[in-house]
C-alpha cells in the first residue's frame, strides 16, 4: 500500500544497522557511489562531467562517482568545496589522482551535485545560484540545499535533471516544493534495511478487491452524506462515493432536488437518520453552513459511532470553538474521524502549516486524536499514532471549486469499504488520495470537479 520513506535520522539509523552487521562505512560509500555512477550512465549519454564534492560523506560518494565514470570513458573533472571532513571521504579522495578544482568551478555540460546530502543545510546564495544556473544537474541522494524531512527549498529554484535516492526514498523526494526540484528520481538499492511497517510511506496504487458473488450493496459499503445549504457540494461528494465503488450512497438534507443519478438515495434530514447500523461511513461538511442547522447536524453526527469524514463546513464549525478540537471530536464517541482540511482550514484549526507540512500534519493528528488529511499539491494523511502517508504529486488542475468535495466522497467510500479491501483507516485514506490524484490525471487539463466523477471509475479500474 505504501513505499517506505525514511527521514534523515531514520536513514542514518538504517546505515548504522549495516555497520553493526559488519559492513565497513567506506565499503557502503563505494557501493553507493558505484550505483550512482551506473544510474548517471544509464540516464545520460557520455559527455564531459564536473563532479562537485562537499566535505562530508555526500562528497565522498562524489569521488566514487568520478572514479567510476572515468573508468567508463567519461571526461571527468572534480571540484571540491572544502577538503573531506570524514575518514571515509578522505579515503575516496585519495584514490582520485586528477586535479581537484576549487569551487565554484567552470561548468561542464553535466554537473554532479555531491555537495551536501541528507539533512538541513541552507546554501550560501552564491552556491545556490551556481547550482541553479548549471546546464544540467544529477544530484546524489538529494539536491543540495533542500531540507530532507520537509521538502523546503531553501533558495533553490531550478530542478535537477536526475536525483539518485540512495537506499530509500526520503520526504524531500515526495513533498513539494522539494519533489519538484528533484526532477526524475531513481531509487537505487544499496542494501539498506527497510521497515516492514514504515512510519512514513509514499502512497502507491491501492490493491482494491473487486466485488464477488457474495457481495451486496451493504457489503460494498453504505455512505451517508449530510447536506447543507450548498447542496451541489454534497451531491459531488455523494456521487464521488458511488463512482469510487460504494454500494449504497445516500444524501440527507432539506428539500433535496430530484435528479440523476437515479441510484443516489435522497432522504429528508432527521435526528435519527444516521442511526442505521449498516452505515459504513458518514461524510459531513461539503456545503454545510455555519448556522444553527449546520451546528445541530454536526452534533448529531459527532454522537454516532460510525467512521466519519469531516470536510469544509464541518471544519469551520469545529474551528468556532478554538484550536482544541479533540474534546469536540471525542466528547460523545470514540469512532474514527478523518479531517480533510486545505491549508487555510488547517490554520484555523491547528495554526499555520509553515514550511514543514509533514511535521505539522503529524502534530495535528496527535493533538486532535483523529486522522488528518492535509490537502495540497502533495497531500499528506497522518494517524494519531504518528504514522503518515504522502500522496503522489497531483495535477495542478485540481485547484478548482468542488474537487475537495469529491475527495471527501472518495474518502467516505474507502472508509466504508475498508474491511472488504483489508485496509486500516490510514490505508483507506491513502487509497482515496491516490484515486483522486489518478482521476485528475485521467480527466486532463481544464477539468472541473464534475469531470472527476467520470474519471474515478477508470481510476478504480486501474488500481
Amino acid at each position: 500500500m505504501a513505499q517506505p520513506v525514511l527521514t534523515a535520522a531514520e536513514t542514518r539509523a538504517a546505515e548504522q544497522i549495516l555497520f553493526d552487521r559488519g559492513i565497513v562505512p567506506v565499503d557502503l560509500m563505494e557501493r553507493a557511489g558505484a550505483a550512482a555512477a551506473e544510474a548517471i550512465a544509464a540516464r545520460f549519454p557520455v559527455q564531459p562531467v564536473l563532479v562537485a564534492c562537499g566535505p562530508g560523506n555526500n562528497g565522498g560518494d562524489g569521488y566514487v562517482v568520478a572514479l567510476h565514470l572515468l573508468a567508463r570513458g567519461w571526461p571527468v573533472r572534480v571540484a571540491a568545496l572544502a577538503p573531506p571532513a570524514t575518514e571515509q571521504a578522505w579515503a575516496k579522495r585519495t584514490r582520485w589522482s586528477g586535479p581537484v578544482e576549487p569551487m565554484p568551478a567552470a561548468y561542464a555540460p553535466l554537473v554532479v551535485d555531491a555537495l551536501f546530502g541528507i539533512g538541513s543545510r541552507a546554501l550560501d546564495p552564491a552556491l545556490a545560484q551556481w547550482l541553479d544556473e548549471a546546464p544540467a544537474v544529477a544530484a546524489i541522494d538529494q539536491p543540495s540545499g533542500l531540507d530532507t524531512d520537509s521538502g523546503a527549498a531553501r533558495g533553490r529554484t531550478k530542478p535537477a535533471a536526475l536525483t539518485i535516492a540512495l537506499g530509500a526514498l526520503k520526504p524531500v523526494h515526495a513533498l513539494m516544493p522539494g519533489a519538484g526540484l528533484c526532477g526524475q528520481v531513481d531509487l537505487i538499492d544499496i542494501g539498506l534495511p527497510l521497515p516492514d511497517r514504515p512510519a512514513l510511506g509514499l502512497i502507491v496504487p491501492p490493491a482494491l478487491r473487486a466485488p464477488d458473488a457474495t457481495s451486496n450493496k451493504y457489503t460494498r459499503g453504505k455512505v451517508v452524506v449530510v447536506a447543507g445549504v450548498m447542496q451541489g457540494a454534497a451531491f459531488l461528494a455523494a456521487e464521488a462515493a458511488q463512482r469510487a465503488g460504494a454500494g449504497y450512497v445516500e444524501v440527507t438534507g432539506d428539500d433535496l432536488p430530484f435528479g440523476t443519478p437515479l441510484s443516489l438515495v435522497r432522504r429528508a434530514w432527521s435526528d435519527d437518520v444516521l442511526a442505521d447500523p449498516r452505515i459504513g461511513a458518514i461524510v459531513i461538511g461539503p456545503g454545510l453552513a455555519a448556522n444553527d442547522a449546520g451546528r445541530a447536524r454536526l452534533e448529531v453526527a459527532l454522537a454516532t459511532d460510525r467512521p466519519m469524514v469531516l470536510d469544509a463546513g464541518a471544519l469551520a464549525l469545529l474551528a468556532e470553538h478554538g484550536d482544541d478540537v479533540a474534546p469536540r471530536l471525542r466528547g460523545k464517541s470514540t469512532a474514527m474521524r478523518l479531517l480533510t482540511p486545505h491549508a487555510g482550514e488547517f490554520e484555523r484549526l491547528f495554526g499555520p502549516v509553515g514550511d514543514d507540512p509533514l511535521g505539522a500534519t503529524r502534530k495535528a493528528a496527535a493533538r486532535a486524536g483523529a486522522f488528518v488529511l492535509l490537502k495540497g499539491a502533495t497531500s499528506i494523511v497522518a494517524a494519531p499514532d504518528g504514522r503518515a502517508l504522502i500522496g503522489p504529486v497531483a495535477s495542478p488542475w485540481l485547484a478548482t471549486a468542488g474537487t475537495g468535495d469529491v475527495l471527501a466522497g472518495v474518502c467516505g467510500a474507502m472508509l466504508a469499504q475498508a474491511g472488504w479491501h483489508g485496509f486500516d483507516a490510514l490505508a483507506a485514506a491513502g487509497a482515496a488520495i491516490w484515486l483522486h490524484a489518478r482521476a485528475a490525471e485521467l480527466a486532463g487539463p481544464a477539468m472541473i470537479a464534475d469531470d472527476l466523477l467520470w474519471s474515478l471509475k477508470r481510476a478504480v479500474a486501474k488500481a
